[in-house]
């Protein structure tokens, strides 16, 4: 008999052909996609073509997506996407969106149903883990993998020891999923995850949106987690109903399952918070940030630019304007979201309330452009991440939100919480 597994575990076994791994064991498995962008693919395409490989191992297991300088800021963006565009149609790749039709990539492969439940996923893109929320294991590499993976379909792993998070009761007032993971990620640091799978389970998960859910996955890279996974349950059941473009497969955990650690963790405790500069572990409840005034306010990116994020943006917004010293700039993920926030009213919301409403587009988030922060400003946002410099010139400022913090803070011209407004 195999010896009892968790999910990350199952997952890797089965794509490396074997009747179980355990964690520090290497192995070489079959991959079920493989994910590049307008900045990564460029430099994977290389690796491809030094490999003398001359066609990708399944073109319908290969995502293209340009998101991040997309659409295009300069010439070397353009070129740099032009290079996947032309990989793209020269290979016959299925999963090639064009701008118009593209989206931030880990809100748009769960969205058109790429993604489903027990795939095995790598993604030149640190935020690839995202899709654990559908119970995959997936995860960031480096574009020399993802060359690689584009050739062959395989990567090796080295199989990662689990953390559970067991996460119970009703979240308070105000507290929402991104409430969630920056908690925990100021509770066990940014390297408290390090080379490990992050397993989200509980009652407080199993009454989450899918949105949410995925919202918690996309960060376990920031506390160095390996993979962010959640099991597939009956809200998941649902959501990926007619969705899915491929069969999918379910992994359960064994109840005796070993875990490198437990972690309990009780919603209650959870509040409505904030990272401050400039790691995503340096959490602070809204109640002692409001002494902080900002210049922009970003709502969107892959964390937090799903239908229900703009729903709880613009809900904070309906009837209020932004303060004359900030600018807000609202960033749909995918061109759905965008259509839906129109025929929701939730786009004459944000143009009533003086916000920038954008195509979707990752842009700001890694300082990329709609957003470059000058010297000595601060931001708060619903992306991921706050390092030095990341949005703009090294002496400004992120600080980490939840789309309705970040709105009310918008408004109020300072951090605040919805309820201070």
């Amino acid at each position: 008999m195999p010896r009892p597994m968790t999910v990350a575990e199952k997952i890797l076994a089965a794509h490396a052909g074997l009747d179980e791994v355990r964690p520090g064991q290497l192995v070489e498995c079959d991959l079920d996609l493989v994910l590049a962008n307008d900045i990564t693919a460029p430099i994977a395409i290389d690796v491809f073509r030094e490999l003398g490989a001359t066609e990708v191992f399944d073109r319908d297991r290969v995502c293209l997506v340009p998101d991040h300088y997309a659409p295009n800021k300069d010439i070397k963006s353009a070129e740099q996407t032009k290079k996947m565009r032309d990989f793209a149609h020269e290979q016959g790749i299925t999963h090639y969106w064009e701008q118009g039709c593209a989206g931030i990539e880990h809100a748009l492969l769960p969205e058109q149903g790429v993604v489903v439940p027990g795939d095995l996923v790598i993604g030149a893109d640190s935020h690839t883990c995202t899709y654990g929320a559908l119970g995959a294991f997936s995860t960031g590499v480096g574009s020399t993998d993802a060359g690689v993976g584009l050739a062959t379909g395989r990567a090796w792993f080295k199989v990662p020891p689990t953390i559970k998070f067991e996460i119970d009761g009703e979240l308070v007032d105000g507290a929402s999923a991104k409430d969630v993971i920056l908690h925990i990620i100021g509770l066990i640091g940014v390297d408290g995850a390090l080379y490990q799978a992050m397993e989200f389970t509980g009652s407080t998960i199993r009454s989450m949106s899918m949105e949410g859910r995925m919202t918690i996955s996309n960060m376990a890279i920031e506390a160095g987690g390996k993979a962010g996974i959640m099991e597939v349950d009956d809200v998941a059941r649902a959501w990926l109903e007619g969705r899915c473009q491929r069969p999918s497969v379910e992994y359960h955990a064994d109840a005796d399952a070993e875990y490198a650690q437990v972690i309990h963790i009780d919603a209650a405790d959870i509040k409505p918070c904030v990272s401050w500069p400039h790691l995503p572990s340096n959490t602070h409840p809204v109640s002692e940030s409001r002494h902080i005034a900002i210049d922009q306010a970003v709502i969107g990116s892959c964390t937090n630019g799903r239908i229900e994020d703009m729903r709880a943006a613009a809900e904070v917004l309906r009837g209020r304007t932004v303060n004359p010293n900030v600018r807000c700039i609202v960033i749909p993920a995918t061109q759905a979201v965008f259509r839906q926030c129109m025929d929701e009213g939730l786009a004459q919301v944000f143009l009533d309330a003086n916000c920038v409403f954008s195509t979707p587009t990752c842009g700001p988030c890694l300082g990329g452009y709609m957003g470059i922060l000058a010297a000595g400003e601060r931001c708060i946002s619903t992306t991921n991440r706050n390092f030095v410099g990341r949005m703009g010139d090294p002496s400004s400022e992120v600080y980490l939100a939840s789309p309705a913090v970040a709105a009310a803070s918008a408004v109020a011209g300072r951090i605040c919480a919805p309820s201070d407004l």
